[in-house]
């Protein structure tokens, strides 16, 4: 069986699968085109996000049977044109769910004591502590919207600060733990005092957290975002932010990850957002720690070494 990895993995992955026998070809400078021409000759595929995996490239991929992501989201591969195939898609999304519960509770505290702007003042030379007085995050009632592996290990981390948990997914059957309680939507929406988005970005949730969902929020709500830019309309939020229907918000995504220079459009919402005081941005790095790195590789090559071996039996 032959593996062609198309982005930079940790060695782990790669030493895990040559182990049992898998002839790995490790090409991370690959882009698309490179791709197509030789992908006919292996079974498995590993990328992250370097290029879109559609119809037209699964066309190409005559004897593809798996593709590992390395992270969280499916967004970039068609998974019913992989399903259409018989190509099974594999991603390592508890490979980062630590990193990115850390990064969401580092948000929520920087957005609580206004972190960023009471440094920066500082370094403007005023010393205006009365400006800078924060909120506590004891006793907040903190919603989860998506209650998988990410949504888990925030709510876990949330569960020793005394405030309350509340989580809303529309397709958990059973309820996995007791570090949030399940809500209905309708008591999100009333109650949340905190909002972090841990959803898919699936044709469903894209661009569902928008303006007039936000809305129906209580005034005043923080929000967070280390989910899917696609998820979160930015243009429609910055109003939001303007007025005090969200007090802040604290986004490590955004619909278009960097623009492109000639997008003017996007270039001068991303302007207005980037000037509003009550906003504070990371580059789509929540899941991105030294630790995670190693972890995703090692989540990903023992799923896709258990799928195989499965098979065989």
């Amino acid at each position: 069986m032959r593996c062609l990895i198309v982005d930079d993995v940790h060695p782990v992955l790669i030493t895990s699968l040559r182990q049992e026998g898998i002839q790995v070809d490790y090409c991370p400078d690959y882009v698309r085109t490179d791709a197509e021409q030789v992908i006919d000759q292996y079974q498995i595929l590993i990328l992250r996000s370097k290029f879109r995996v559609d119809k037209a490239f699964l066309e190409l991929a005559k004897d593809l049977r798996y593709i590992g992501r390395a992270g969280a989201g499916l967004d970039n591969v068609d998974a019913r044109q992989c399903s259409a195939r018989g190509v099974e898609l594999i991603h390592a999304a508890e490979g980062n769910a630590d990193a990115v519960a850390e990064h969401t509770i580092a948000f929520i505290l920087v957005m609580l004591n206004n972190l960023w702007m009471a440094g920066q003042s500082i370094k403007d030379g005023r010393w205006d502590r009365e400006a800078f007085r924060g909120l506590e995050l004891k006793e907040k009632t903190v919603g989860i919207l998506g209650y998988g592996n990410m949504g888990r290990a925030v709510a876990k981390r949330l569960y020793g600060f005394g405030c309350r948990v509340m989580a809303y997914d529309k397709y958990l059957t059973t309820w996995p733990d007791e570090f949030a309680t399940r809500a209905t939507l309708e008591q999100l929406q009333t109650e949340t005092d905190i909002l972090s988005i841990h959803l898919p970005l699936t044709a469903e949730t894209q661009s569902w957290v928008d303006a007039t969902f936000l809305r129906t929020f209580k005034t005043g709500l923080f929000l967070v975002n280390t989910a899917r830019g696609g998820i979160l309309p930015i243009e429609g939020l910055i109003p939001l932010l303007q007025d005090g229907t969200i007090a802040f918000a604290a986004l490590d995504v955004l619909e278009t990850e960097p623009p492109t220079a000639s997008d003017q459009k996007i270039l001068s919402i991303y302007e207005t957002l980037f000037s509003l005081p009550n906003v504070v941005l990371s580059p789509h790095v929540a899941g991105w720690s030294l630790e995670s790195y190693r972890k995703i590789s090692e989540v990903l090559a023992t799923k896709i070494l258990h799928q195989i071996n499965r098979v065989k039996n």
